[in-house]
């Protein structure tokens, strides 16, 4: 076998076609197909689309249409555009409050106009790529924004549930519920009641009988349960009322101040933005928890999220619709449902197109009190306890409670801006406040600073500094984790000077361990990022001074002559007397508890490729296992490994890890040697182990499988090419070993291929993209979902 690209199999009727190793080979149209789970999926979504769908209409004051239009060109538009495969788009409870204040000051129309507007900006801002900025914005103060908005639509929703008609604002809403409980409509309140009671007990139902029940939607058995009743008792009372969409209105343009409009648009857009990118990464996190969707559904792509999302939001405003957004409960519904691709979502769509054209009868029986009972319910659990404990446990509860006060009490952009300002005020206070004690014990001053150490400081940190009398002993503690420049200079240069006039300065951080300047690496590309650095930077420095032409001969030869034992004690010493110290806690722990990792790491012996590193990952994170060329050998007496399998099974049964990584490499020795291998010749241990890697070689050279990709370009060359699929076949091999089947079909473990390009210092994940392998950076993904995957829970 030569060491170019293995040739295909090639029909005898036509002529050979030869692909290079940087261009595959194009890829056989594919047809439309919709799997069986895509479909129940999408049912599924539709059942709990529809009626919120109405709900979130009424709450917003538009024409009920308004909500199956959204819902539609959610489903269609970003459900086929975006960038979360599995998320759900429609309107959302999150823009009632929003939506409602646009219809109340600029009419209906000019809503949709704006809808129109607040699309085509999120299309520029994907343009732009700025999608993963929005995640930048606390949690505190998004999920006060949710709160805020779930307060205000629960308050405005109960005047219906109570039979009555809702104010504009939370206070006149609050001032006017008394007067509305002593005027509660009776035939209302029994139909929101009963729908409570469905929605809520639905599912609850105990047994086998009650499991399968609960595949129905409860909130399709609340609207469908109430509206049952109401028809077959007689009951007087308002229902939903769909005019002709001949109609319909559609988007007109907006009239108003200029300032007005622009500030309207940018609400919508923020909003809108935040609550969709925050929802994709929620369902990425969902996906994760599914083994069988690895490979299948790629993470999310946030900036095509953005842009998804503009367009359905363009699409919806221009047809007299809601505005839209990612949908957590319909995502999560969704996920949940078994859908394997964006097919659910856009059938979905389809479904609510047919039931606005072919169910109005059906529709137009449904109560008002139901539909508010139902949207009130939604509301309710915005406000979520789980949120609250969270930022109460980082100290953020503050930003919270004045997020949604403002958001409650001024509307969303201002509460949101009040929470924005809070979130700073308490930043720049915790960084600013910096306890600094100087006492004086048997002789020596002692200067302890605790907290971030910033130019904020700066003014006390030198007063205290100057207590220290000349000529003095002097302990400097630090305790804390940052130190800006500002700081760092006032420090070095008070300790120069304290030095000077003979006094003596021990500066420590942590639990006492010392702090020096750092060591001057000019000469050197590779400076101290971690306690360990490249030893190369070292050999010139071994001598005192870097080498002379007159003797560069003779330190050659004394660094060859060397043995390489030195360099090890030199490496032992130094990470005694720097390393240790700051792992020996740590270590202490693992040494008492045993190991515990989270993920089975399965790479190339390569020295080059540093596991901790490039996973950014400590001690007991990762049960690594390196062979000659990260191979897995399928399982069985001929071709099986021992040790590899041994490996595998221990951390799956024993260790019980909850992810397992085939990492490959660039510059792979071993895919150079098994292109380049010839038939015969001796078996080697080393020909003998290869053989492992010859169904990764048929894999390259099929005809019906695609060639795996690299961010979005074709590999540069067959050893490139070998390299990505190895990774993916060694994948499969996991797969036949029975302690990761079994783990696979528990979902107590999950698969992820990575490639690492040693020369780029680049990491990138494997996903699937229209059928093909496709390796992506890890930025390309949430990064709070695949980078997690690779660190220590912790």
């Amino acid at each position: 076998m030569s060491a170019c690209v293995p040739t295909r199999a090639t029909d005898p009727t036509r002529p050979a076609q030869v692909h290079q190793p940087h261009s595959p080979p194009p890829t056989p149209p594919r047809r439309f197909r919709v799997a069986g789970a895509d479909l129940s999926a999408s049912i599924a979504v539709f059942l709990i689309a529809l009626p919120l769908s109405l709900g979130i209409a009424l709450a917003t004051g538009a024409p009920l249409q308004a909500g199956l239009v959204a819902a539609a060109a959610g489903g269609l538009v970003a459900g086929r555009i975006g960038g979360s495969p599995l998320q759900v788009s429609g309107p959302a409870a999150g823009l009632t409050v929003v939506t409602a204040e646009l219809i109340q000051h600029y009419g209906w129309r000019a809503t949709c106009a704006i809808t129109v507007l607040a699309g085509i900006a999120q299309l520029g801002l994907g343009c732009l790529r700025v999608a993963r900025t929005a995640l930048a914005v606390s949690p505190a103060i998004v999920h006060g924004m949710l709160a805020g908005i779930g307060v205000t639509i629960a308050v405005a929703q109960l005047h219906i549930v109570l039979g009555g008609i809702p104010q504009s604002s939370v206070l006149d809403n609050l001032v006017a519920l008394p007067d509305q409980v002593a005027r509660m409509h009776a035939a209302a309140v029994s139909m929101s009641v009963l729908t409570l009671v469905l929605l809520f007990a639905w599912p609850r139902l105990p047994g086998r009988t009650g499991q399968m029940l609960r595949k129905v939607p409860a909130a399709l058995v609340a609207v469908a349960g109430a509206t049952l009743t109401a028809s077959l008792a007689g009951l007087t009372l308002p229902r939903v009322e769909l005019p002709s969409w001949s109609s319909h209105a559609l988007a007109g343009l907006p009239e108003g101040p200029v300032l007005g409009v622009a500030a309207a648009v940018l609400t919508v857009t923020l909003v809108c933005s935040v609550q969709s990118l925050l929802g994709a990464v929620a369902v990425d996190k969902l996906v994760s928890g599914r083994p069988e969707l690895q490979g299948r559904v790629g993470r999310s792509r946030l900036d095509r999220e953005l842009l998804g999302q503009g367009a359905a939001n363009v699409v919806s405003g221009a047809l007299g619709g809601l505005p839209v957004a990612g949908v957590a409960v319909r995502s999560s519904a969704n996920v949940r449902a078994g859908a394997v691709s964006r097919n659910s979502t856009i059938l979905h769509g389809v479904f609510v197109v047919i039931a606005a054209l072919l169910m109005v009868p059906i529709l137009e029986l449904i109560p008002l009190a139901s539909l508010a009972a139902l949207v009130m319910a939604v509301g309710i659990q915005m406000v979520s306890l789980h949120h609250i404990r969270t930022v109460t446990r980082h100290r953020e509860m503050l930003v919270y409670v004045v997020t949604t006060l403002g958001v409650v009490f001024l509307g969303v952009l201002e509460g949101v801006a009040l929470g924005v300002a809070v979130a700073v005020g308490v930043a720049l206070h915790r960084l600013g406040r910096t306890r600094i004690t100087h006492e004086e014990k048997e002789g020596v001053h002692h200067v302890h600073v605790r907290g971030q150490l910033t130019f904020l400081a700066v003014p006390r940190l030198s007063r205290t500094l100057h207590l220290v009398p000349r000529g003095a002993d002097a302990v400097v503690q630090l305790d804390g984790s940052f130190m800006d420049h500002a700081a760092y200079e006032s420090l070095q240069d008070w300790q120069s000077v304290h030095v000077a006039q003979g006094g003596t300065v021990d500066l420590g951080g942590r639990k006492g361990t010392r702090i020096a300047e750092p060591v001057d690496s000019g000469h050197c590309r590779c400076r101290p990022w971690t306690p360990w650095r490249n030893h190369q930077c070292d050999a010139a420095a071994e001598t005192g001074t870097p080498p002379t032409n007159a003797s560069s001969d003779r330190q050659e030869e004394t660094i060859e002559a060397r043995p390489s034992g030195h360099q090890l004690a030199r490496g032992i010493s130094a990470f005694q007397r720097n390393t240790a110290p700051l792992v020996r806690d740590e270590l202490a722990r693992l040494a008492r508890e045993g190991q515990r990792p989270s993920q089975l790491f399965l790479t190339c012996a390569d020295s080059r490729l540093v596991t901790s590193m490039i996973t950014s990952s400590g001690p007991g994170d990762l049960f690594v296992v390196r062979n000659v060329g990260n191979l897995v050998p399928l399982p069985g007496e001929e071709s099986g490994d021992d040790s590899v399998a041994a490996a595998i099974e221990y951390a799956v049964d024993v260790l019980k890890v909850r992810s397992i990584t085939v990492c490959g490499h660039s510059g792979c020795g071993a895919m150079q040697a098994l292109l380049a291998s010839e038939p015969g010749g001796a078996l080697t241990p080393l020909k003998r182990w290869l053989r492992h890697g010859q169904p990764s070689l048929d894999r390259m050279a099929a005809d019906d499988r695609p060639w795996a990709r690299i961010a979005g370009r074709a590999p540069a060359d067959a050893v490139e090419q070998l390299c990505l699929t190895n990774v993916v076949q060694q994948l499969e091999h996991l797969r036949a070993h029975e302690s990761v089947a079994r783990a696979l079909r528990e979902g107590a473990v999950e698969l992820q291929g990575m490639y690492f390009h040693v020369g780029e210092a680049q990491a990138y994940l494997l996903a699937e993209a229209d059928g093909a392998e496709l390796f992506d950076h890890v930025g390309a993904f949430d990064h709070a979902g695949a980078v997690e995957e690779l660190r220590h829970p912790a």
